[in-house]
C-alpha cells in the first residue's frame, strides 16, 4: 500500500475543492460589488441634488425669494439641510458596504493564487493513483484512494462550514447589540412623545438612534459576511431582512421635532425591532443547520477512516 500517493491524493482534493469555491466567491463577490458601485453612484447623485437644493436657498435665486415672501425660508432650509444630511448619512453606509466586499474581494483573490496550482496538484495525484492501480494487483487499492479522496474533499467542507459557524456568531452578536440599542432608542422615544420629553430627552433620544443606526450598520455587514461564507457551503441560504435604521428620520426628527413625526420615529423603531427579531430567528436556524451538516460530515469521515483501518489491517 502506497500511504504516499493516499495522502498526497487526500491532500490535492481538499485544495482543489477550496480552489473552486474560492474561485466562486471572487466571481460573487465581484458581481455584488458591481451592483453596489452602481447603488452608490446613483446615491451620489441624489446627495449632490440635494447639495444644490439647499444651495438655492442659502445663497441669491428666485427660490430664496420666493421663499422669503411666504415666510416658509428657514423651514424650506431645515429640511433641506436635513435631506441633505439623509442623503449623506446613505451615501456614508453605502460605502461602508463597498469597502467591506473590496476587502473580501482582495483576501478571496490572493487566497485563489495562493491556490493557482491545486488544479494541476490534482491532476498529478491522479495520475499517480492511476499508476499505483496499474502496478497493483492488490484490489484494496482502488478504494482506499477512492476514500482518500472523499476524505480531502469532506475535510475541506468541514472547513467551510466552521468558518460559517463562526459568521453566525458574529452575527448573532451583532444582532444582540443592535437590539439592546434599539430597545434603549424606543424607551427614550417613548418618554419624549408621551411624556413631554424636552432638550435633554430629545438629545438624549437623537444620541440613541445614532448608536443603533451604526449598531444596525455593522449588523449589516456581519450578514453579508455570512452570506458569503453560506455560498462556499452551499445547501444553506440566508435572507434576512435590511436592518439600517433609515437616516432620514433621525434628521428629520432633529429639526421637526413633534408629536406626528415622533409617532413615526416609534413607528421605525418598532419596525426595525421586529426585523431585528426576524434575523436572530434566522441565524439560529442557519447555525442549527450547519451544525448538523458538520455532524453527518464528520461521521461520514469516521466511517471513511474506520474503513480504511478495516482494509489496511485485513490480510490480502
Amino acid at each position: 500500500m502506497a500511504d504516499d500517493v493516499e495522502q498526497r491524493l487526500a491532500a490535492a482534493a481538499e485544495a482543489v475543492r477550496e480552489h473552486e469555491l474560492t474561485s466562486r466567491r471572487c466571481g460573487e463577490l465581484q458581481e455584488r460589488m458591481d451592483e453596489l458601485a452602481t447603488e452608490l453612484a446613483g446615491l451620489r447623485e441624489q446627495h449632490a441634488a440635494e447639495d444644490r437644493d439647499v444651495a438655492r436657498l442659502e445663497g441669491l435665486s428666485l427660490t430664496r425669494v420666493l421663499a422669503g415672501l411666504g415666510g416658509a425660508r428657514d423651514d424650506a432650509l431645515a429640511r433641506e439641510r436635513a435631506e441633505a444630511d439623509a442623503a449623506s448619512y446613505r451615501v456614508a453606509a453605502a460605502q461602508a458596504r463597498l469597502d467591506v466586499l473590496h476587502r473580501e474581494h482582495a483576501a478571496a483573490r490572493a487566497r485563489l493564487d495562493q491556490l493557482s496550482t491545486a488544479p494541476a496538484g490534482y491532476a498529478a495525484a491522479l495520475d499517480a493513483k492511476e499508476r499505483r492501480l496499474g502496478e497493483s494487483g492488490d484490489q484494496r487499492g482502488r478504494r482506499l484512494l477512492e476514500l482518500a479522496d472523499e476524505r480531502g474533499r469532506l475535510t475541506s467542507e468541514l472547513r467551510e462550514v466552521d468558518e460559517a459557524v463562526r459568521a453566525t456568531a458574529a452575527a448573532g452578536a451583532a444582532l444582540a447589540t443592535l437590539a439592546g440599542k434599539l430597545d434603549s432608542a424606543s424607551g427614550w422615544s417613548t418618554y419624549d412623545t408621551f411624556l413631554g420629553g424636552g432638550v435633554i430627552s430629545s438629545a438624549v433620544k437623537h444620541s440613541r438612534l445614532d448608536d443603533a443606526a451604526a449598531a444596525a450598520g455593522q449588523a449589516d455587514r456581519c450578514l453579508a459576511v455570512l452570506r458569503t461564507e453560506l455560498a462556499d457551503v452551499g445547501g444553506v441560504a440566508l435572507t434576512a431582512p435590511q436592518l439600517a435604521v433609515d437616516g432620514t428620520t433621525r434628521f428629520v426628527d432633529v429639526w421637526f421635532d413633534n408629536f406626528f413625526t415622533d409617532l413615526t420615529v416609534r413607528d421605525r423603531i418598532k419596525r426595525a425591532q421586529q426585523n431585528v427579531a426576524r434575523s436572530v430567528q434566522l441565524v439560529d436556524g442557519v447555525r442549527a443547520r450547519l451544525r448538523q451538516r458538520a455532524e453527518r460530515a464528520g461521521d461520514r469521515l469516521a466511517a471513511i477512516g474506520q474503513e480504511r483501518h478495516d482494509l489496511l489491517t485485513r490480510q490480502p
